[in-house]
């Protein structure tokens, strides 16, 4: 590897970590906003999308950049491959934190007060795992990390169809508060989706240490 191509490759790295830390931090403030009901934080949420998808534009650029001017080969490639793939999910997370913020907003804003509860059984707790230690496994190419994001997807998927099942069942006893709850089981599904693509990044992650593409596969 070049001096020139080492320190372009570094540049890429710190550019992708930040990504990650701004989506990390937007997931955390859309549920939080859930949580707590807080409207003006989900929409600083919303207002600090636009922030995100610039940066992931300035990430693709670099790479197509990186790739043009070095030709890079080997890891060097599997690298810039993987952080063009990592970049397109952290800015679809960081989408799925504005569809939860929105929701926040709507449930915010709702008067009549709740008939019942829905236990999300920790998964808001998982997925910000998930999220984090995918970019810890990005910092450090920890393989072990990288196939325990990939091992808790089943987890959330689990925990997504039992709030399903549990809206499913609310509604039926408390019709009157059918929009809560389809608002709920709507943060719910994004964040199952937020877990598929922490998932991904764990993939590519495995992709750039092993150079063997494991999706669609077991991990061992």
């Amino acid at each position: 590897m070049t001096m020139h191509l080492q320190k372009a490759i570094e540049s890429l790295k710190k550019q992708i970590l930040n990504l990650g830390k701004m989506v990390e931090q937007n997931v955390h403030k859309a549920l939080q906003s859930v949580e707590t009901s807080n409207v003006a934080l989900a929409q600083e949420v919303i207002d600090g999308d636009t922030e995100v998808d610039l940066v992931e534009v300035e990430v693709e650029e670099e790479c197509l950049k990186i790739l043009a001017l070095h030709q890079p080969v080997a890891t060097d490639l599997r690298f810039i491959v993987a952080v063009l793939k990592i970049n397109n999910d952290l800015e679809r997370i960081g989408d799925l934190a504005v569809n939860i913020a929105s929701r926040a907003r709507k449930l915010g804003a709702l008067t009549i007060p709740a008939h019942t509860s829905i236990d999300f059984q920790g998964a808001e707790s998982k997925i910000r795992d998930m999220l984090r230690k995918s970019l810890e496994a990005l910092v450090n190419l920890d393989e072990d990390l990288a196939k325990w994001v990939w091992s808790a997807d089943s987890q959330v998927d689990d925990i997504n169809r039992s709030v399903h099942h549990q809206v499913i069942k609310a509604i039926r006893e408390h019709p009157e508060d059918v929009e809560r709850l389809i608002l709920l089981l709507s943060v719910s599904r994004n964040l199952e989706r937020i877990g598929d693509h922490s998932t991904n990044i764990a993939e590519d992650i495995l992709y750039m240490i092993r150079g063997e593409i494991v999706r669609h596969s077991k991990v061992d």
